[in-house]
């Protein structure tokens, strides 16, 4: 299970380093057009500039509002075994038709207005699902009358099938989990500073499989985060009465105590996590930091600027989610120091620096106590990067460039089938002139189309000894007709001259 859960962190490398950049352009973007900025700001307000940042905003957001099917995409790629374009091609239609399934089913038995989301978790099952389909049948033979949907052909095909099922018992099993975090955030609304401990750390905890939407909005956006009057109107849920707040004029002394729900992500986002990529990096043999340099530099300026943590968090949750739990730990006792000290900055869009600056340090420290945050902070980068650099070395994890050497899983070969396919696909080779006069190996419905250096060395007549109806010659190659074997041939002797 361990090894099968570092794959998945592997395979999801390619998908997080999309991350930084979408999060900056939505940090950034997000941040500066906000109503509340505006108004706490009216320089923000010219017409050219909120362009850009709208743009900015959009084009990071059609990452993020799509990382699910991104992610679901990413696992099959990294965890196929070969012809990976097909594998994320039948992840990306698994994906698709398995929201469609679980919107159906609301639709037919649930409540109006009744959502549910299985963010990264549905990804993962997706994805693996995929992957595992891909690896096992992508060279299955079918029935000649069926002989144009056997291959990776046949991948999307049943993927679609299986990612209905998927989506049903999604349906049946994620109400029950979205209730039960219902519940709890009810509860912790009742605990005061013991409270703020568990909102962050649980919220930081489910922030890993997408399910802190079930949680945060709870606190938010209704009474649960507190009620308040302002200018004469009572306001309820944290962010609503500290927008209220902001754009009271009048409003003297510390915002609203719903901010406890904000502001103990300042320290961990903007130092802690930061430390903990320094961590990372310096955790990583010396040769390899380079390479990775890069990585672990934008992810911790991600975070810092604009408190999108995925980007880091993703780098070790799936080789060592024991680290992430001790992560939302430290960041559950983060609200609860930022609780007692009481440090009242609010957010719009995460605990950034951006936000920092405008929600802490602009609005004057008898508002806010934003000067409180940098001691904690401080301490808060030496803990991150004390625990991370201990951990990481003591316990050997897995991150980014750390190279530790797996045995790759093999593909059974005990077959017949596949078996008998590698042995023609080795005799083609033969007598396409064998792997130094082969430039590429390419399949159509029902034509292996070969591009060779010299068509005078390939001997035609034992390819139709090995199934070939027919064989012509073609500019620079020649084209083989095997019906729909074409294209399981096609693949395994890319296999053989390591062309996947």
């Amino acid at each position: 299970m361990f090894k099968k859960f570092s794959q998945i962190g592997k395979a999801m490398m390619l998908p997080i380093a999309i991350l930084p950049a979408a999060g900056l352009l939505l940090g950034l973007g997000g941040a500066l057009t906000n109503e509340s900025a505006l108004i706490a700001y009216p320089f923000l307000n010219q017409a050219w500039l909120q362009t850009i940042l709208s743009i900015m905003s959009a084009a990071g957001n059609a990452v993020f509002a799509n990382l699910a099917l991104i992610f679901t995409i990413g696992v099959a790629v990294g965890l196929a075994k070969g012809d990976k374009g097909t594998a994320g091609l039948a992840a990306g239609v698994a994906y698709l038709v398995y929201t469609a399934t679980i919107s159906g089913f609301l639709q037919l038995f649930a409540e109006e207005g009744a959502s549910i989301d299985t963010g990264v978790i549905g990804s993962i099952v997706v994805g693996s699902t995929v992957a595992f389909l891909h690896n096992r049948y992508r060279k299955i033979e079918l029935p000649q009358f069926l002989g144009f949907f056997g291959g990776s052909r046949f991948i999307p095909i049943v993927s679609s099938f299986a990612a209905i099922v998927l989506g049903a018992i999604f349906f049946a099993i994620w109400p029950p989990v979205q209730n039960v975090l219902g519940i709890a955030g009810e509860n912790i609304a009742k605990m005061e500073s013991f409270g703020t401990f568990l909102y962050g750390f649980l919220l930081r905890l489910t922030g890993a499989v997408g399910l802190h939407h079930t949680i945060y909005p709870l606190f938010w956006y209704t009474s649960l985060g507190g009620s308040e009057e302002v200018a004469g109107k009572m306001i309820e849920g944290a962010q609503n009465i500290f927008f209220a707040q902001l754009a009271d004029s009048s409003h003297q002394g510390l915002f609203t105590y719903g901010t406890r729900f904000f502001a103990g992500r300042f320290a961990t986002m903007i130092f802690g996590l930061p430390a903990a990529c320094l961590a990372m990096y310096h955790s990583i043999p010396v040769v390899n930091r380079k390479k990775n340099a890069g990585l672990y530099f934008s992810g911790a300026l991600t975070s810092a600027l604009t408190g999108i943590t995925e980007p880091i968090e993703y780098m070790f949750l799936f080789s060592a989610p024991w680290l992430y739990v001790i992560h939302a730990f430290l960041d559950g006792v983060s609200f609860w120091v930022a609780d007692i000290l009481s440090i009242r900055i609010g957010n719009s869009f995460s605990g950034g620096f951006i936000d920092y600056t405008l929600f802490g340090i602009l609005q004057g420290n008898s508002h806010t106590n934003w000067l409180r945050v940098i001691p904690v902070g401080i301490i808060w980068a030496l803990l991150y990067y004390v625990v991370f650099r201990f951990c990481i070395s003591k316990f050997k994890v897995s991150i980014p460039g750390m190279d530790i050497n797996e045995d790759n899983p093999v593909e059974n070969t005990t077959s017949d089938n596949r078996s008998t396919l590698h042995d023609e696909s080795l005799r083609i080779i033969d007598a396409l002139g064998h792997e130094e006069n082969i430039e590429s190996v390419e399949a159509c419905a029902t034509r292996l189309r070969v591009a060779v250096k010299d068509a005078g060395h390939v001997n035609q007549a034992a390819i139709k000894n090995l199934g070939a109806t027919a064989v012509f010659e073609v500019q620079g190659g020649i084209q083989a007709v095997f019906g729909a074997k074409a294209d399981l041939l096609s693949q395994e002797i890319n296999q053989i001259l390591g062309d996947e």
